[in-house]
C-alpha cells in the first residue's frame, strides 16, 4: 500500500519528456514514481528510513509553482527560487582517468577547449551578473598546462573565490604546478576522494589511487590550499568506509577543510535501469556518519541544506580542537541563504569561503591554550574549521522539479546559466 506524500513533476528516463510525478511512501521508504505513455512506469527510491523522517526534514517547504516548460527550456527563469551560489565553468572535456561513475562523461580528447581569452570573457560575464564564486571543472582541469593562466584570468575578471574540481593526481605529482595555481589565485580544491582503501579506487576509478590522493593533500597543505574531500558514495563499495573517511579528514585538519559526500547518481548509458539497491539516500549517509564514528558525530549535528532544497543535501559545521575533540558550530536556523530576493546568498558564499579557504599557517596548539577564551576559540575556528556536507544529484530516474527549482549550483555554458542537474541530465540510452 502506497501513500501519496507530494505531487511534483519529473521526466521519462527514456525520452526525457516531462511527466507528472508523485512522491509516495511505502512503509518507511519514499519513492518518486511516474508513468510515460510511451515507455511505461518508473519508480526510484529517494529516501530510506524515518530517522530523520522525510516530513520533518522538509518541514516548511510547500510544493507547487512548477514552471510549465521546465526542464525543457531550462535556465534561471522567474520561477527559479535561488540565485547562484557557485557557478561551474568547464575548462576541458579531457581527463587522465576513465571513471564509470563520472557525471561529466569526460575523456573526449577531440573536443575543442576554450582558450584562456574565451574563458576570461565567461568569467567577466559571470562577475557582471554578480557571480564571483566559480568552480573550474571538466573533465579533469589539471590536464591543461595553462590552468594557472586560467586561474589568473578568473582572478583578473573579478572572481573572489576560485575552486578547482580535481581528482588531485597532478597536484601531488607536480608540486611546481600546484604552487603556480596558488600563486595565480586559486582559493581551494574540491578533490575526489572515495575512501581509505585502494580496493575502493580499483572498483570506482580503475586503479589504486590512495597514495596519489595523500600526496595531493600534502602538496596542497604545503601551499596553504584548503582541500575538501569529495567521496562518491556507492552501495556495497564504500558505504562502509564513511566513518574512516571522516576520521581521515579530521586527522588531516587543517589541510583538509571538510568532506562533501555525493550519493551516486546514474548518468549516461546503462544496460538496465539502476535498482533501488544501487542507490543510497541522504538519511542513510547521515545515519552511517553517526554509526561509523561511534556517535562522535551525531545525526543531530546536521541540518538540511540552507542553499538548495532540503532534500538536495545536508550541512554540518565544526571546529577541530587538539586531541581530535570536535565541537559543533552548526546553525539550527534552517534559513535559506540563496533566496531569490536580497543578498543573503552573498553571506553563504562568504561563509563557504571562510570555512574552505586557508589564510595562513595554522598556529601550533599549546598546552596552555584556553579555548573557553573567545579570541583563542575564534582563532581556532578560523584555522581548524571543518564542514561535513552532502549533495544528492538527480538523474533521469530521480529528477524532481520541485527540488530543481531550488538549485543554487549552476553551470555557465554558452552564455546560459543552467541548474547543475539539468546540464548533466541524460536519458538512460546516454542521449541528452
Amino acid at each position: 500500500m502506497a501513500d501519496t506524500i507530494r505531487k511534483t513533476a519529473s521526466v521519462c528516463p527514456v525520452c526525457l519528456e516531462r511527466l507528472p510525478a508523485e512522491i509516495v511512501r511505502r512503509g518507511e521508504n519514499y519513492y518518486i514514481e511516474k508513468t510515460c505513455p510511451a515507455h511505461g512506469h518508473f519508480s526510484a527510491v529517494v529516501w530510506r528510513g524515518m530517522n530523520p523522517s522525510f516530513e520533518d526534514w522538509c518541514a516548511g517547504i510547500e510544493p507547487g509553482g512548477l514552471a510549465p516548460d521546465c526542464p525543457n527550456a531550462c535556465g534561471l527563469c522567474k520561477n527559479h527560487l535561488r540565485k547562484t551560489c557557485c557557478a561551474l565553468v568547464e575548462v576541458t572535456a579531457r581527463c587522465n582517468l576513465a571513471c564509470p561513475v563520472c557525471f561529466a562523461s569526460a575523456g573526449c580528447g577531440d573536443a575543442k577547449e576554450p582558450s584562456v581569452s574565451e574563458l576570461y570573457r565567461q568569467f567577466r560575464a559571470l562577475v557582471r551578473n554578480g557571480n564571483t564564486f566559480v568552480q573550474l571543472s571538466g573533465g579533469e582541469p589539471t590536464v591543461r598546462d595553462d590552468l594557472p593562466e586560467i586561474v589568473a584570468a578568473a582572478k583578473r575578471a573579478g572572481c573572489e573565490n576560485i575552486q578547482l574540481n580535481s581528482n588531485g593526481l597532478r597536484l601531488g605529482a607536480d608540486p611546481a604546478f600546484t604552487r603556480a595555481l596558488k600563486d595565480a589565485g586559486l582559493s581551494f580544491v574540491f578533490m575526489q576522494f572515495d575512501g581509505t582503501d585502494d580496493t575502493i579506487y580499483e572498483k570506482l576509478r580503475g586503479r589504486p589511487l590512495l597514495e596519489a590522493k595523500k600526496a595531493a593533500i600534502s602538496v596542497c597543505g604545503d601551499n596553504l590550499l584548503g582541500v575538501t574531500l569529495v567521496p562518491t558514495v556507492v552501495p556495497r563499495v564504500n558505504d562502509g568506509d564513511i566513518g574512516n573517511i571522516v576520521r581521515f579528514g579530521l586527522d588531516n585538519s587543517p589541510a583538509v577543510r571538510g568532506i562533501h559526500f555525493q550519493p551516486v547518481s546514474y548518468f549516461g548509458r546503462y544496460p538496465a535501469p539502476p535498482s533501488d539497491s544501487d542507490r543510497i539516500t541522504l538519511p542513510e549517509v547521515l545515519r552511517a556518519i553517526e554509526a561509523q564514528t561511534g556517535g562522535k558525530i551525531k545525526l543531530s549535528d546536521f541540518v538540511p541544506s540552507a542553499c538548495d532544497h532540503p532534500r538536495c543535501g545536508f550541512h554540518g559545521d565544526f571546529v577541530v580542537l587538539p586531541g581530535g575533540m570536535l565541537i559543533r558550530l552548526t546553525s539550527k536556523s534552517g534559513k535559506s541563504a540563496c533566496c531569490s530576493d536580497g543578498n543573503a546568498h552573498l553571506k553563504n558564499r562568504n561563509f563557504v569561503s571562510r570555512r574552505w579557504k586557508r589564510t595562513g599557517p595554522a598556529p601550533e596548539a599549546r598546552p596552555d591554550d584556553d579555548f573557553t577564551n573567545l579570541d583563542t576559540f575564534l582563532k581556532r575556528v578560523r584555522s581548524h574549521g571543518f564542514t561535513i556536507t552532502a549533495m544528492a544529484f538527480q538523474d533521469a530516474y530521480t529528477l524532481d522539479l520541485e527540488r530543481l527549482r531550488s538549485c543554487s549550483l549552476h553551470v555557465f555554458k554558452d552564455g546560459r546559466t543552467l541548474p547543475f542537474c539539468v546540464n548533466y541530465l541524460t536519458a538512460c540510452t546516454g542521449g541528452l
